[in-house]
């Protein structure tokens, strides 16, 4: 197994629609003015962080369960930035939507700007042959508010070759996330 190059992401992007919207470079400026970065990079993909978020907050004193979770547990916020109260969370989907190849699997790590801040970004692996906009969790290790902006990088995908083909991809057994778009909360 071996991590793909930024010659080998670029021609998947352009060629299979691997990613869509798709950035070739590093943008470093917006309007004149720096930004977090995001495009391709030497072995990577970073991403950008669209304008909806879902910040979690417990008003109405919610368990919080994986098998049972209450979406009142969320606020919806449409913005160009999405304030995170102390030790809280909230979640986002990237600008990019994903079509995995079948011989690749694709992780997310979050990028060091946020990361320096105590701001970590969770994503759980892209499976051969997934598909859709990747759901971002930010968690806000601070205890102060942490600011994420939208429409810069916020996280990079590294996309790792196989050895060989998978005999079951995410699309084969009809994943519960397959073909998601906009912010997904747990499904069962």
């Amino acid at each position: 197994m071996g991590i793909k190059s930024d010659s080998w992401i670029r021609r998947m992007a352009q060629a299979h629609q691997m990613i869509a919207p798709f950035e070739p470079g590093q943008v470093r400026r917006q309007d004149g003015n720096p930004i977090v970065s995001y495009g391709t990079s030497s072995y990577g993909y970073d991403v950008r962080c669209a304008n909806e978020f879902k910040i979690f907050t417990n008003i109405n004193s919610s368990v919080v369960d994986p098998k049972a979770f209450d979406e009142g547990s969320f606020v919806d916020v449409q913005s160009d930035v999405c304030i995170i109260p102390p030790n809280s969370f909230a979640l986002a989907r990237t600008v990019e939507y994903f079509r995995i190849p079948r011989d690749v699997l694709t992780i997310c790590l979050g990028k060091s700007t946020y990361a320096r801040c105590g701001i970590i970004v969770n994503v759980t692996p892209l499976e051969p042959e997934w598909e859709g906009h990747v759901t971002l969790e930010f968690s806000n290790t601070t205890p102060l508010p942490a600011k994420i902006y939208a429409n810069e990088g916020v996280a990079q995908m590294l996309f790792l070759g196989a050895d060989e083909v998978c005999e079951t991809s995410y699309k084969d057994r009809s994943g519960k996330y397959q073909g998601q778009t906009g912010v997904v909360v747990p499904r069962t």
